[in-house]
């Protein structure tokens, strides 16, 4: 390839970020285990930065909820899941009794709502993690 045809070609394996206008102002010195470094320089190779570039863009991400967030909504999941479990028991004894009786319980109309508000619950706790 020509070095005209190369100077029009976006440079794709480009892993610093862009110089700003300022230079750099601050250094952080981050002291990690072994562990921790592999693990870094092998989520910043897939993600083809630097390893302090990959630390910046963590740090500064839109994603702003704390690991007391994250346990809260972790929380608020583990308590759907059992209301999830204990309405679910609920539908099959609904069941169980039509089966047996050939009537459909009255109870079964509002057990099923139940379910859905609890899956719309669910559903937006989803949404809270994304």
């Amino acid at each position: 390839m020509s070095d005209e045809e190369n100077s029009h070609r976006p440079n794709l394996s480009r892993r610093r970020r862009a110089n700003t206008p300022a230079g750099t102002k601050k250094r952080r010195d981050v002291w990690v285990t072994v562990e921790e470094e592999a693990a870094l320089v092998a989520r910043a190779e897939r993600e083809k930065v630097t390893v302090p570039n990959l630390l910046v863009s963590a740090a500064l991400a839109e994603r702003t909820d704390s690991p007391t967030e994250r346990r809260a909504i972790g929380a608020e999941l583990m308590q759907l899941h059992n209301l999830l479990a204990r309405s679910s028991n609920n539908i099959n004894q609904l069941a169980r009794h039509a089966n047996a009786t050939g009537e459909f319980p009255v109870e079964a109309r509002e057990a099923l709502k139940h379910i859905r508000s609890v899956a719309m619950r669910i559903d937006r706790a989803i949404e809270g993690l994304m």
